[in-house]
């Protein structure tokens, strides 16, 4: 598979430059260019088929030749020694809990895979294996890239990866990368719209792990990483990349979770699936509509949305008016001006009406979220998020609007342990939930942060003088 963003299809490049690059030289997202055909693949997978196999055979069809099903195997087991599960909450919806990974959330499907790709690549360099995470080997490229393509040295002496978070993607990649050599992660998150948990997980580990609380909003976050891609004195005096899901290396093992969840057919009834996403950047709704465009059975999306309805309010009228982001209880999701809309944007060749016609735009309020935090607890015996709130409840209200859809079948994505918000799952159900050890750790260290405005000198000044 070889990727190009929209402004140049063109100038393809290969994987590995995708990985490292992050952003095309353009400012754009890359996006795949082929559209492989995987369908006889999900239709050999079954119950049995374990996580860690079906992400080799998909990964291994996506990258090979230039990942071969060793490289993908080896990524593949460091990245995941955890899996997605599927349970069943009521007669309609079932939830895929992706919150099973070390930092409870589903980016660290993502992150841990784009680090263990990342550390594979650098161990490689020159056609020769080093131990993972050993000082770069000089030497010849093993796989050119393509006609076009920005042309990187064998192995960059040190990387920074630059990320803008609105809550988990921070926490995920943060503890994905922490600790590698020769790699440094630098995450912005908006001062006092993170929870105390998120918090402390992207600003308690230290090392290689530098956190910048920027007075203002996730997207303004998101644009100060945007134009620091494009600075030219950032782009000479360092190595950036991302970790956001505006990196392909990052999107695409997303789409692993979607055909592990609609290919459990037993658990399906062998219903054909609807798959709701809570949604805020729309990377993740992006992942799953890739896995339909490659040919995984899917009868639907639908994109659940908190009163950040830009997206829900595009596929209605066709018109995508970003604006600003309202704050909410479903942090995660408060983005006004989602980035990987420009790749959906793509997959659907612009037009609007074959987009709306695949996925359903739903927003849910915060009192709405509260509610169905309660009723799942209630009658459920479960307690989840209120980013799933918000997806099950966007679920319901379809499910509904179809006449109670009796042999409908919808997969929630459940995207965060209800223990990374206690305080709000408490108030809404009255009980707490059980807050796993790997997060009541952290909750004891010490914050360390450094606080920023919203303007890019500041960011330029602080990157250069700390890693140039």
């Amino acid at each position: 598979m070889r990727f190009a963003s929209r402004a140049h299809p063109a100038r393809v490049v290969s994987f590995r430059d995708a990985l490292f690059t992050g952003l095309a030289p353009d400012g754009g997202l890359y996006h795949p260019v082929e559209v492989p055909d995987l369908g006889g693949l999900f239709r050999a997978v079954d119950d049995s088929t374990s996580f860690p196999e079906l992400a080799c055979r998909m990964g291994t069809a996506l990258l090979a030749p230039e990942l071969d099903t060793d490289r993908v195997g080896r990524i593949v087991r460091r990245a995941f020694p955890f899996s997605p599960v599927l349970r069943r909450l009521d007669r309609n919806i079932l939830l895929l809990e992706l919150f099973h990974g070390p930092t409870c959330a589903f980016k660290d499907f993502g992150a841990r895979f784009l680090a263990a790709a990342m550390e594979d690549f650098l161990a490689t360099e020159g056609g020769r294996e080093t131990p993972a995470g050993a000082p770069g080997v000089r030497g010849p490229r093993a796989d050119a890239p393509q006609a076009g393509a920005p042309r990187l040295s064998a192995r960059p002496a040190h990387i920074q990866i630059l990320v803008a978070t609105s809550g988990d993607t921070g926490s995920a990649v943060a503890h994905a990368f922490h600790g590698m050599a020769n790699i440094d992660v630098v995450i912005l998150y908006p001062s006092g719209r993170v929870s105390e948990l998120q918090e402390k997980q992207l600003t308690t580990l230290g090392g290689n792990v530098h956190a910048l609380e920027v007075r203002g909003s996730f997207d303004d976050c998101q644009r100060l990483a945007k134009e620091a891609f494009g600075d030219p004195a950032l782009c000479q005096g360092l190595r950036l990349t991302s970790a956001n899901s505006i990196n392909i290396g990052r999107l695409l093992p997303q789409c692993f979770y979607y055909a592990f969840g609609a290919t459990r057919r037993s658990e399906l009834g062998g219903a054909t699936p609807v798959i709701c996403v809570p949604s805020g950047n729309f990377g993740n709704l992006t992942a799953g509509v890739y896995a339909w465009h490659w040919g995984l059975a899917a009868r639907g999306f639908i994109a659940a949305t908190n009163v950040n309805d830009v997206v829900p309010r595009y596929l209605s009228s066709g018109r995508f008016n970003p604006r600003a982001s309202t704050r909410t209880l479903s942090n995660a999701m408060d983005v006004g001006n989602p980035s990987n809309f420009e790749r959906l944007e793509e997959v659907f060749e612009g037009d609007w009406k074959k987009m709306a016609s695949l996925i359903d735009g739903r927003s849910v309020d915060d009192t709405r979220t509260v509610q169905a935090m309660k009723k799942i607890s209630r009658e459920c015996g479960v307690l989840v998020d209120p980013h799933t709130a918000v997806g099950c409840q966007a679920a319901w209200d379809f499910l509904e609007q179809r006449s109670g859809g009796s042999g409908d079948q919808v997969i929630v994505l459940s995207t965060a342990h209800p223990g990374k918000f206690s305080d709000i799952v408490r108030d809404a159900t009255g009980v707490s939930p059980e807050l796993p050890e790997r997060l009541a750790q952290c909750l004891a260290l010490p914050k360390e942060s450094h606080l920023l405005g919203t303007a890019l000198p500041e960011l330029r000044e602080l990157l250069l003088e700390r890693f140039s």
